[in-house]
């Protein structure tokens, strides 16, 4: 009996919830888990000698938060933040190493249940979007939506000077 209950397990899909957003109309999804909050944009504190994505820092109940534009990141065209836009605060890391960042979109769409069996892995498209950020592909109806890792947004050395 016992071994029909670890058979059955090992055979039932896996599944993860995204939060969707988008970014210059297309479709993005970051891992539900790692989403601590969402805000309305609000001004940020300026931090000198860092690359032009990174806008700034609040101060979110203590903790010193980094805004990185996910626009300019990916080197896609600016444009001028509206009462839609927000700022998704997202926990980075190991539980040990927690790192928090925020993440600036120009609106954010829903929050989708993916089988991972049907996330297909990131092709080198061409595209602007660094497949070192993206964890893979999922397809939704008619739309296609990136699947960002979380942990690449921002690399280590490039936190570690914020920080410090």
């Amino acid at each position: 009996m016992a071994n029909e209950y670890q058979l059955a397990e090992a055979n039932e899909p896996s599944i993860d919830q995204y939060l969707t957003f988008t970014l210059a109309d297309e479709s993005y999804g970051l891992e539900i888990l790692k989403v601590r909050e969402i805000r309305g944009w609000e001004p940020v504190r300026d931090i000198p000698s860092t690359p032009d994505y990174i806008k700034g820092a609040l101060n979110l109940r203590g903790t010193i938060v980094p805004i990185i534009d996910l626009r300019e990141r990916f080197g896609m065209e600016k444009v001028e933040y509206s009462p839609v836009t927000v700022v998704i605060v997202l926990s980075l890391g190991e539980k040990a190493e927690n790192r928090v960042i925020g993440i600036v979109a120009d609106g954010v769409s829903d929050v989708l249940d993916i089988n991972q069996q049907d996330v297909r892995s990131a092709p080198d498209l061409g595209s602007k979007i660094d497949t070192r950020y993206m964890q893979g592909l999922y397809v939704q109806d008619t739309r296609m939506i990136m699947l960002l890792d979380v942990n690449n947004l921002l690399n280590p050395e490039e936190f570690e000077n914020l920080v410090e």
